[in-house]
């Protein structure tokens, strides 16, 4: 079974009862991480309702005006490119990307926390591999002043670019959940709230046990 990002794990009301208060450096570029996260997914939010409005206006003006259309196709790629890849650091601090869950059910706390650390582990050199491909061709396009094969030609850095720095801050964001993994446990890696379903149920009841930030064990069922 899988889950993804629900409009639940994002409500302000819950989020400061169920997320640890990390202390020290690891909770200032934890909070700072937060900001820039809920800047992007709200700057995310706005470019899809752009591509939206510039998808409608390009059906518009060639359904019913009859007048060719040149950038509109190509703006709302460069739109939906930007959202997705620049939201993704702050979906993965919320755990939203899909995810599958069979072996929750199946280990025991403690082969569970090494199984969600390897997982994060895993993911992070995905990702920094794919960062690393992203800025060698946004250098190229820069530096080879590429432009889309389009009669409106835009340079192509310009999606290179938003991949690239996107893939960077989902990799800072997986840096800094390992970090607050191996030092307080995989409830304070953005694994402290349960997504709705029959996913969350196997991690309410389920999940590893550990410490908090606090010192304290935290049981399956959030008990202490």
């Amino acid at each position: 079974m899988s889950h993804g990002f629900d409009a639940a794990t994002a409500s302000p009301d819950t989020r400061a009862a169920d997320e640890p208060q990390l202390p020290g450096l690891l909770g200032t570029l934890d909070r700072a991480m937060r900001l820039l996260n809920r800047v992007i997914l709200g700057i995310g939010g706005l470019c899809l309702v752009a591509a939206c409005l510039v998808l409608t206006h390009s059906v518009v003006v060639r359904y019913l005006l009859k007048e060719p259309t040149e950038w509109q196709d190509e703006m709302a790629v460069f739109l939906i490119i930007g959202a997705t890849f620049l939201s993704a650091a702050g979906v993965q601090a919320k755990r939203g990307h899909v995810a599958i869950e069979a072996l929750t059910g199946l280990l025991p706390p403690a082969a569970n926390r090494v199984r969600l650390l390897l997982a994060d582990v895993i993911s992070l050199t995905f990702c920094l591999f794919f960062a690393w491909k992203s800025w060698s061709l946004d250098h190229e396009a820069w530096t080879d002043g590429q432009i889309s094969q389009s009669t409106w030609g835009p340079p192509l850095w310009i999606p290179y670019t938003l991949m690239a720095a996107g893939m960077s801050l989902l990799c800072l964001q997986f840096a800094l959940q390992i970090a607050e993994a191996l030092a307080y446990g995989p409830r304070a890696a953005g694994w402290a709230k349960p997504k709705i379903g029959l996913g969350a149920d196997l991690n309410r009841n389920l999940a590893p046990e550990g410490p908090d930030p606090m010192g304290q064990t935290v049981s399956a069922k959030g008990k202490r």
